[in-house]
């Protein structure tokens, strides 16, 4: 494709270009920045070659699509930089094509109504990969499937949370692309012409101290001196002593016994091929300069880096058809893997694991096929066995596992889905790991595998304070078995730990028994969290999901540090009335109603006859004489 193709698809598309860099573009800005900032990342959108070698996805214009693509990784690049505006004026690199410049004035586009005021403040609220999926999704009407890959091709790390986040926010889409939303109908106005006149006049005075200074002291010259970062070739040799396999790290068979602490750094070296060089070889250099033929995976949050310094090295050898290097250099697990039969899918897998100890650090996910899944286990565990989440009652089933730490290949979560939660024959894989006798602080527990190289640890709280215990009581698996289907929305976004609080029982109206509320928090590697609020009815079935009542991203609800909760819901009774119910966590002395039914109930728990359409505000006192409002 010509790059004459791809600027007939600009100057054809541009508006709807422009649009999509002006929604996902950080409010911030303002709507005069944001306005040109928009056109410029249009602008950029041009290949700079002749000839674009870039592939598209199919079913779509190539020479559009490209343009399209540029457009939506220049506007992630610069969506929450509020001095985008300054770093983009003083870059070299994007010195053509010339920019719009307006001076004097200041744009905006046409003001809407109140509809249209209430979207642009829900989008303000979103992150911008969640705009640039709503964007992608009401202005070019693409499915979640195809705006996941797109904001994938861009380089979004976790584009489905993306797609997910955009879903979730309940705006209307269809008023993307009114007026209010539209950069290339503007309106002008003056900028404060007083200030203005000030700035010039101070402008032509600093001009002339710096010509006078310039003269005075003359303009300094290079040095022609290496600097700080030390001669041309030292950050090739360190690099070089690190992809070397004669320096991989490895400890001995007991060096966890000696361990201060249980981590990946005491895992011996373990497979039949840890003294093969050849395949230590290509891992590390795989891991140092992938070449196209590699496909590389990360973790949202890792960086995929080269190693600083020599890795430590975990395993090697041939797990089911492939042959598997693992990797860990104190802050990443690095997977590689190739084909034993010479073929193609050469893969490369970076996962965060900061910090892991004890239940964190005691699994990884080795292989995957067929819906199953190989693990490589910690020295310190001593069995494991399978469980369904979905069935409480069932007994585990014990996994049988190689003398090097390696089980057999074992029914994986990554199959289990929502949407299929609740239907016969549903299941959800989790793997429960025992511990040696003796090893201090570590109690029988429970990981699932979400996707990434390590599962996420499963734990179970129940009264004040969400203090997570190992998810093995009969209490746990009850609830788990309720829960578990909304870990399909953390999948592949690095999530270390998930704790489900059992945190309210609400006795309901009309003698139907009592409730449970669940808080599910999913905190990930890098820092995030995500938290569920669910509702579950008295009478359900042992594997019937909880309904989700509220959902939440980087707050500290839920969790030991500050677990106060609340939230709501609409529940009809049998007899056909409907009422509001309210639940908080024991933090929580009292409760209010307001914007429908207004009641105030002197406990943590609340029911208030209401209709089906009631929108209310609930608001919690909490026990140290703050105030708590309901998670939504």
């Amino acid at each position: 494709m010509e790059v004459d193709d791809a600027e007939a698809a600009l100057v054809e598309h541009y508006p709807r270009l422009v649009r999509i860099a002006y929604l996902t573009l950080s409010a911030r800005l303002g709507r005069h920045r944001r306005v040109l900032l928009a056109h410029r990342v249009a602008q950029r959108s041009l290949p700079r070659g002749r000839r674009v070698p870039e592939a598209v996805e199919a079913g779509t214009d190539p020479a559009y699509a490209v343009v399209r693509l540029a457009t939506l990784r220049g506007a992630l690049a610069r969506a929450d930089r509020v001095d985008g505006w300054r770093r983009w004026a003083r870059s070299a690199a994007n010195a053509a094509p010339i920019p719009p410049r307006v001076i004097g004035l200041r744009l905006f586009p046409r003001a809407g109504g109140s509809e249209e005021l209430a979207l642009d403040r829900a989008l303000a609220r979103l992150d911008a990969p969640a705009r640039a999926a709503f964007a992608l999704r009401g202005v070019e009407g693409l499915d979640e499937e195809s705006t996941a890959r797109l904001l994938a091709s861009a380089g979004v790390a976790a584009p489905r949370r993306a797609v997910r986040d955009a879903a979730m926010s309940g705006v209307n889409a269809s008023l993307l692309v009114s007026g209010e939303f539209d950069p290339c109908v503007l309106q002008a106005r003056p900028t404060d012409l007083v200030r203005r006149r000030q700035h010039v006049r101070a402008g032509v005075g600093a001009a002339l101290a710096v010509v006078v200074a310039a003269a005075l002291l003359g303009v300094p010259g290079s040095d022609g001196g290496t600097g700080v970062s030390g001669p041309p070739g030292s950050a090739q040799a360190a690099l070089a002593q690190a992809l070397d396999p004669a320096s991989l790290l490895r400890a001995d068979a007991t060096a966890w016994q000696r361990a201060d602490r249980l981590d990946f750094a005491s895992w011996p070296a373990r497979g039949d091929r840890t003294g093969d060089e050849a395949l230590l070889g290509r891992a590390l250099s795989a891991w140092g300069r992938p070449g196209a033929s590699v496909h590389v995976s990360v973790t949202a949050g890792t960086p995929s880096t080269p190693p600083a310094a020599p890795p430590r090295l975990l395993f090697a050898g041939d797990v089911d058809g492939a042959a598997i290097v693992l990797l860990y250099d104190g802050v990443r697990l690095v997977r590689y893997a190739e084909p034993l039969d010479g073929g193609s899918g050469t893969a490369l897998d970076f996962a965060r694991v900061d910090g892991a100890l004890g239940a964190s650090a005691s699994a990884v996910v080795l292989a995957r096929s067929d819906g199953n899944a190989s693990y490589l286990t910690a020295p310190w565990i001593s069995g494991v066995s399978l469980r369904d989440l979905l069935s409480p009652s069932a007994a585990p089933q014990a996994i049988h596992r190689a003398a090097d730490g390696v089980t057999d290949p074992v029914p994986s979560a990554q199959a289990a889905t929502d949407a299929n939660c609740g239907t016969t024959g549903a299941t959800w894989p989790a793997i429960r790991l025992t511990p040696r006798a003796g090893v201090p602080g570590l109690a029988p527990f429970v990981l699932t595998d979400l996707g990434d190289l390590a599962p996420a640890h499963l734990t179970y709280a129940t009264g004040r304070g969400a203090v997570p215990a190992e998810a093995t009581s009969a209490d746990a698996t009850a609830a788990w078995a309720h829960a578990a289907c909304r870990l399909a929305s953390v999948r592949g976004e690095g999530v270390r730990t998930v704790n489900t609080w059992a945190f309210a029982d609400q006795p309901l109206p009309d003698g139907a028994g009592t409730a449970q509320w669940l808080c599910t928090r999913a905190d990930d590697w890098s820092g995030d969290d995500h938290v569920l609020v669910q509702f579950l009815p008295p009478g359900s079935a042992p594997d019937t999901p909880a309904a989700v009542s509220a959902s939440a991203r980087s707050t500290a609800a839920c969790g030991p540090v500050e677990p106060g909760v609340l939230s709501g819901v609409l529940w009809k009774a049998r007899d056909g009335r409907w009422y509001l119910l309210g639940a908080g966590s024991p933090e929580v002395a009292s409760l209010t109603a307001t914007g429908g039914p207004r009641s105030t109930s002197p406990t943590r728990t609340l029911v208030v006859p209401a209709r089906q359409t009631t929108q209310a505000e609930l608001t919690g006192r909490l026990t140290t004489g703050g105030t708590l409002d309901a998670l939504k």
